[in-house]
C-alpha cells in the first residue's frame, strides 16, 4: 500500500455527500482501466467542494482566533495563507525548515500548511511524519514527472492539483530538507475506526466530510467515510484533533486477515513487506495509524495504474487482485493499529 504527499487549499463551504452506493472496481486489467465506471465507483473517496466554493474572499486579518488546546492565536487571513503554516503546537515538533514553515513565494507553498507543521496530515492529504526521507523524495519526483497521478479523473481535485504544482516548482534542496525533517517526526494517533451499517447523513466541507446539520441518516454501503467531528478544529487546522472513519461491519477483521495472511494464491500478506505491525521496513513506508481514506486513494491509484512510479509494480500487482471491499478492509485495519 502506501502513504505519500497531497495538499489542501483553504477550507470552503459545504455540499452534499456523493451517492451511498458504488460499483466495484474491476478485479484485474490495469491497462486501459480508466472508464466512467471507475470514477463512479470511487467518487465518494474524493469529497469535492461545490463549484465556486473556493472563490476569493476578503479574510479578517485583525481578529485573533484560538483553539482550546493551544496558547497560540491566528487570524482568518493567517489561517488561509499558503505561504505560512499555522503552528498551534510549536513544542510538539522540531525546528521547521524554511520550506516547511513558509515555502518560497511565489510558486512553492509551505509544506507545513497542507501537511501541518509536524507532518500529521489531514484526510485529504498525506501524513508525512515518520515516512522515510528517501521515500518522500521519490514520491515528489514521481508526481513531478507524471508517473504518479490521482486515481480520480472526474474533474479538479484541489489537494492533488496543489501538490502537483508544488512538485513542479520545489527546488531539489528544499525537497530534501522537508523530507529529512518530516522523516524525523513521529505520527500521533489521528483517527478512530468505527464499523457501521448506517451513518449520520454527511456533507462536504473543504474536501472532508462533516455531519449534515439538517440531521438524518444514510446507508454506508461499500464505502469508507472519514469525517471530522470538530468542524472548527478542522477549519483552523488543529494538528491534535482526531478524525473518525466509518467502515462496513466486519472490515477490521477482514483487513487483519489480508494484512497478516494475504489472500491464498493471489495476494501476499501486507506484513511481508510493510513489517509485522505495518510499521514500515527500510524505504517501504509505514501504514499503521495513518489516514484510511488517504491509503485507500493510493490503493485505487495502484489498481487503475495511475500510480506508476519506479517502485509501484509490486503494489500494482497486489491491488489488481483486490476488490473495493478488500481495499476498505485492509486500510481500516492499518488505520486502527
Amino acid at each position: 500500500m502506501l502513504a505519500t504527499v497531497g495538499c489542501s487549499a483553504p477550507p470552503a463551504k459545504m455540499t452534499t455527500a456523493p451517492p451511498t452506493a458504488a460499483a466495484s472496481l474491476p478485479a484485474s486489467g490495469l491497462e486501459g482501466a480508466r472508464s466512467a465506471d471507475i470514477d463512479a465507483a470511487i467518487s465518494w473517496l474524493f469529497p469535492l467542494n461545490p463549484p465556486g466554493a473556493a472563490a476569493a474572499a476578503v479574510l479578517d486579518d485583525k481578529t485573533p482566533l484560538r483553539l482550546p488546546n493551544s496558547s497560540m492565536s491566528f487570524t482568518a487571513a493567517q489561517l488561509n495563507d499558503l505561504f505560512s503554516a499555522p503552528d498551534w503546537h510549536p513544542e510538539s515538533h522540531g525546528p521547521l525548515p524554511e520550506i516547511v514553515a513558509h515555502g518560497r513565494a511565489p510558486k512553492t507553498f509551505a509544506c507545513g500548511y497542507c501537511h501541518l507543521p509536524g507532518g500529521q496530515g489531514r484526510p485529504e492529504n498525506a501524513p508525512l511524519a515518520g515516512l522515510p526521507a528517501a521515500y518522500i523524495i521519490q514520491q515528489v519526483a514521481d508526481i513531478k514527472s507524471g508517473a504518479r497521478r490521482s486515481a480520480w479523473h472526474g474533474g479538479a481535485y484541489r489537494p492533488v492539483d496543489i501538490m502537483r504544482e508544488e512538485a513542479a516548482n520545489a527546488a531539489v534542496a528544499d525537497v530534501a530538507a522537508a523530507a529529512e525533517y518530516f522523516a524525523s517526526q513521529s505520527l500521533r494517533p489521528r483517527v478512530t475506526v468505527v464499523e457501521r451499517s448506517v451513518i449520520p447523513r454527511m456533507q462536504v466541507m473543504g474536501w472532508v466530510y462533516v455531519v449534515d446539520p439538517r440531521g438524518g441518516e444514510e446507508a454506508l454501503g461499500q464505502r469508507l467515510i472519514e469525517w471530522t467531528p470538530d468542524v472548527s478544529g478542522h477549519d483552523r487546522r488543529d494538528d491534535e484533533m482526531r478524525y473518525i472513519a466509518f467502515v462496513p461491519r466486519g472490515s477490521v477483521l477482514h483487513g487483519r486477515n489480508i494484512a497478516m495472511l494475504g489472500i491464498s494464491g493471489r495476494v501476499a500478506a501486507c506484513v511481508s513487506c510493510h513489517g509485522t505491525h505495518l510499521q514500515g521496513v527500510g524505504v517501504i513506508p509505514p501504514l499503521a495509524g495513518r489516514s484510511p481514506s488517504y491509503l485507500l486513494r493510493q490503493l485505487a491509484g495502484f489498481k487503475t495504474g495511475d500510480r506508476a512510479g519506479a517502485t509501484s509494480a509490486p503494489m500494482q500487482a497486489v491491488a489488481s487482485q483486490l476488490q473495493i471491499a478488500d481495499m476498505i478492509a485492509v486500510t481500516a485495519y492499518a488505520a486502527a493499529l
